[in-house]
């Protein structure tokens, strides 16, 4: 289980990151949430991955149980993850209605700098 979630979050990272690359502004913002769900399932992970668990103590018998805190974590960073999305969204629609182009210009000290690098 391990594994299978490791894989799925360096996918979700490495996917993430190609489309930030992207010089267009749709794709960066796919990348983002990309690289936003990849930390969600990082930090849900790290609440220790069981089946069939409570996330809640018992103080009568002894059993495993889920932490709780990494899903309260993960639960608040989807809601502040959609509602960026929704602004940047926004802020690109505008910026595409206005230019009729989603491609991210590079200024010419920018691109000097890059050749420089």
């Amino acid at each position: 289980m391990e594994i299978l979630v490791a894989s799925a979050v360096g996918v979700l990272t490495a996917a993430g990151i190609y489309l930030i690359l992207r010089r267009r502004s749709f794709p960066v913002i796919l990348g983002l949430s990309l690289v936003s769900y990849a930390v969600n399932v990082f930090l849900f992970a790290t609440g220790r991955l069981m089946t069939n668990a409570p996330a809640i103590l018992n103080k009568y018998e002894e059993v495993a149980y889920t932490d709780p805190l990494p899903q309260a974590l993960v639960l608040t960073a989807i809601v502040i993850s959609f509602g960026m999305t929704a602004v940047v969204v926004m802020i690109a629609l505008g910026a595409y209605l206005s230019s009729q182009d989603d491609r991210i210009n590079l200024s010419d000290d920018d691109a000097k700098a890059g050749e420089d690098a």
